[in-house]
Order: structure tokens, then C-alpha cells, then sequence
């Protein structure tokens, strides 16, 4: 491989510059596209995101979640049902007004979905009647479309995104408020364990509460800039939607109720961003094995003299790896040198690299590299099948507990002011600090610090240690601060 075709750049001197190097060079996405803010997903990416997508999915599944699929367009007048709603989502919203050769004007304008409460809750007050249809768990997988007006960046912030959305009813404000927790849960078993992304999750404070809900909590992660990224969010809604969209059910007194309601959004795109950022070096991508296109990509060493055995090996190798469930490739090409695919395999971030030559294949040995530590082992073939899937396992605890450091060093506590934004200037992250509850300080972090109050940490009441850090009056909160893309 080239200089050009690699990084020229380190993750650790030029974030932004490595970030899109590997996004172009590991074939991610095509940024050329001619509309702004809209990629095209190259193979490596669809297939990292369609595990992403089973792993979430199953999980949800397992939780009594019911795949639907809903329309990509909601007519204008259920839009704007839930005024508070509509308010909150009228500037990113992309209309479609006409259609058909000669350019029809509709009756009505139909907005390109930004997000679904108002598409499936009109269809949700006509499938829920009683409190035998409760509760009612649901969740799609699909694109949504908002009119970003801020700076775009490859799967960190567009105008088209991928992400699933759950939309759950009860009948009790108790099981709402369950469902919450359980969405907490979900975010830690699949997005922690199995992607490797560790988070905090916080109670966003009111001024920052999804458009419509009565609560929003939200998993937020530290990239490698010190910017704070936000993976999952969940909305309690309350009874807000349902008495805008009439989801009202008979309960058991016979007494009509309006139900209870709540949304979780994993935005696998923006997730995805998270794992380039987070997990990859100055080779390129490092995918965790639980999400990876490939476990093993095996690269014979040829030469004119024992070829055929070197590529029988290979094979042989691929079906004993497969037979015990492993996803293997084999780079047959033969325009590129072993050293050029070794590159461009670790720039991939394919978990494990099996190296095979004559030498191997008349000593019954195989040559491992291991994409995170770049450790190099020469091991009998019979016990290479049994070996990988332990060294996945070790690369997959790996990586969470790199990430997981990274993660604890980059929150800090702040008395006062400027040394909150002395520290968000230094390295970002997130700051926990002391504020008073009032927005007007939130405002003066946002025009003074450039920065965020992201919320409260869910589930905790965390005791003040100091004053206000903004107006040094009596907190009632300790509360985490960042920047955010």
C-alpha cells in the first residue's frame, strides 16, 4: 500500500483529518454525492451497520418488541396534532408539495419523515381499544430525513440518517417509566457490551426535553476530539401524544383512559460513527468482532513453487474456521503484494489475519495477527479454529475496557467557571459541575462556554459538592457539561 492509500495522519494530531481519511480510504462512504449532507454507503459500511442493526433488533425483540414498518411520508395535518411537537421539528422537516410529469400541487403538504410519533400514533388510537391491547411495543427500522442546518460530517451529523425507533403504550405511568429503564438496559447490553461504546445516562434537563415529551434521557459518549456524541435517547412522553392523537383505551372499571407513552432511538448511523472514532488507530478501523463484516480474512503467501498447497491450505483453513461458526474471507487477489494486503485488511480493521506460506503449510502451522494489539502468533492449524474464537473474545473485552478508560479519564469535576471552560478547552469531555437549576446559567455555559448542560445522571440523585459553577448560589444539582457536534 502507498502512502496515499494509507493514513497520512495520526487519530491523536488531526481528529478530523483521520476521520475522514478512514471514512474515504476503509471504503465507508462516498462523500461525492452531489446533495449536501447525503452519503453514499459504500459495502463495508452496510454490512458493519447490518449487524448493528440484528444485535438491536433481537434485542428489542427479546423484550416483547413488534417489528412494523411504517410510511416514509406523514400528511401535514398529522404533523402538526401535537402543537409542541411540530413547533420543535418545523425547521428541520423536508415538505414535498407535488408530484407526477406535470408537477400535481397536493391537497395537502407531506413531510418526509424527521421521526415517526405522528405517523404511528394516528394508526395507534385505531388499534388500541381496551386494556387487553396494552401494552403495545412496537419498532421500526428505517431512514429518517431532517434539514440539518449545521456543518454535516459522515455518520456523526446528516440530513439522512439511519436509526431504529421504538414506540411502546401502557396503560400506567408506572410501566412507562419501567420501559425507560429497561431502554437503559438495552442501550447497556448491545451499544456497551457488544459495540464497545461506553456512555452516561442522563436526565436531559427541561430546556432541552425532545419536542412533545415530558422527559428525555440519552446516552452520551466521549469521542476522541473531547465532543460529546449522543447514541440512544429515550423520551417519556406521557399522556402528551396520546390526548393530541386520542389513544385512549377501556380499562378494566370500564372507564375510558388515555394510555401512557414512550420512544427509544437508537441512531445506528450516528453509533457507527461513534465506533470509527472511538475504537480506530493510525492503521485505520479496529471494528469489535461482535459487529464485524468478517472475523477472519486469510492471506496465503504465494510463490511459483508450491503454490497449489499454499492454496489448498487456505482453503482448508476457511471450511475448519467456518465449521465452527466464524465468518471467513480469503484475499485471492493476485495483483497486490502479501505487505499491501496486510495493510489494507488492518485499514479495514478485520479482527484477526491468518498468514499462510510453504513454510506453513509443511510445518502445520499458521501465522495470527490480532488487528487491536497487532500481536503476532505462530499456532498448530488444528487448534486454529478454537484459538480465534478466544482471541475474539479477549479482542472484544479489549477494546471495551480501552474504551471504557478513555471514557473515565475524560470526566472531571469543575468548582468554577473558568475552570470548566480552562478544562473543556484543554481536552473537552464531559465536566460534572454544580448548577442552580436556573436556565439563565445554562444559557451563559451555552454563550460563554460554548458548551451544554447535557443533565443529571438517570436514576441517581448525585449530592452538590460546591456552589452554582455559573452564579456561585446554592446548586441543586450536580450536572454534566460538554460540547456536542
Amino acid at each position: 500500500m502507498s502512502e496515499e492509500q494509507g493514513l497520512t495522519v495520526k487519530k491523536s494530531d488531526n481528529f478530523s483529518e483521520w476521520y475522514t481519511q478512514v471514512i474515504n480510504k476503509s471504503e465507508l462512504a462516498d462523500i461525492r454525492y452531489n446533495v449536501k449532507g447525503f452519503l453514499v454507503h459504500r459495502p463495508w459500511s452496510v454490512k458493519i451497520m447490518k449487524n448493528m442493526y440484528s444485535l438491536l433488533e433481537k434485542e428489542l425483540e427479546s423484550k416483547g418488541h413488534e417489528p412494523v414498518w411504517f410510511p416514509s411520508v406523514i400528511p401535514e395535518s398529522f404533523f402538526e396534532k401535537e402543537s409542541k411537537h411540530a413547533e420543535g421539528f418545523k425547521a428541520e422537516v423536508f415538505w414535498i408539495t407535488e408530484g407526477g410529469s406535470d408537477s400535481k400541487k397536493f391537497e395537502e403538504r407531506l413531510a418526509l419523515r424527521p421521526t415517526s410519533e405522528t405517523a404511528m400514533y394516528t394508526m395507534f388510537s385505531l388499534w388500541i381499544q381496551g386494556w387487553k391491547d396494552l401494552p403495545m411495543k412496537m419498532y421500526q427500522s428505517c431512514q429518517v430525513w431532517r434539514y440539518e442546518g449545521k456543518a454535516t460530517r459522515p455518520f456523526i451529523r446528516g440530513r439522512e440518517f439511519f436509526w431504529i425507533e421504538a414506540h411502546d403504550v401502557f396503560a400506567t405511568e408506572r410501566e412507562a417509566l419501567e420501559q425507560v429503564k429497561e431502554d437503559m438496559e438495552t442501550t447497556e447490553n448491545v451499544i456497551h457490551k457488544m459495540f464497545c461504546l461506553p456512555f452516561v445516562f442522563l436526565t436531559r434537563p427541561k430546556h432541552d426535553t425532545f419536542a412533545g415529551a415530558v422527559n428525555t434521557f440519552a446516552a452520551d459518549s466521549i469521542m476522541p476530539d473531547g465532543k460529546i456524541i449522543q447514541l440512544p435517547s429515550t423520551h417519556m412522553l406521557g399522556q402528551n401524544f396520546s390526548k393530541a392523537f386520542d389513544i385512549k383505551f377501556l380499562d378494566e372499571n370500564e372507564k375510558k383512559t388515555y394510555a401512557w407513552q414512550t420512544c427509544y432511538g437508537p441512531a445506528v448511523w450516528r453509533i457507527f460513527g461513534a465506533v470509527i472514532a472511538q475504537h480506530g488507530d493510525d492503521k485505520g478501523l479496529i471494528i469489535p468482532p461482535k459487529i464485524s463484516a468478517v472475523d477472519v480474512v486469510i492471506v496465503p503467501i504465494l510463490f511459483d513453487k508450491g503454490k497449489k498447497e499454499v492454496l489448498d491450505k487456505c482453503e482448508a483453513v476457511k471450511k475448519s474456521l467456518e465449521s465452527n461458526g466464524l465468518r471467513v474471507t480469503i484475499d485471492l487477489r493476485d495483483s497486490y503484494t502479501p505487505g499491501w494486503k496486510y495493510n489494507y485488511w488492518e485499514l479495514k480493521g478485520i479482527p484477526v489475519r491468518i498468514e499462510i506460506g510453504p513454510r506453513d503449510v509443511k510445518a502445520k502451522k499458521v501465522v495470527l495477527v490480532r488487528r487491536d494489539t497487532g500481536e503476532k502468533a505462530v499456532i498448530d492449524e488444528k487448534s486454529a479454529s478454537n484459538d480465534i474464537v478466544k482471541i475474539l473474545e479477549s479482542m472484544q473485552k479489549n477494546i471495551i475496557k480501552k474504551a471504557d478508560e478513555f471514557f473515565q479519564k475524560n470526566m472531571r469535576d469543575a468548582n468554577r467557571f473558568n475552570e470548566m471552560k480552562s478544562l473543556l478547552d484543554d481536552k473537552g469531555g464531559l465536566i460534572r459541575a454544580n448548577w442552580c437549576d436556573k436556565k439563565e446559567c445554562a444559557d451563559e455555559i451555552k454563550d460563554k462556554a460554548q458548551a451544554d448542560i447535557r443533565g443529571t445522571l438517570f436514576g441517581k440523585v448525585e449530592k452538590v459538592f460546591n456552589k452554582c459553577v455559573v452564579c456561585g448560589k446554592d446548586a441543586k444539582s450536580v450536572v454534566y457539561v460538554g460540547r456536542s457536534y
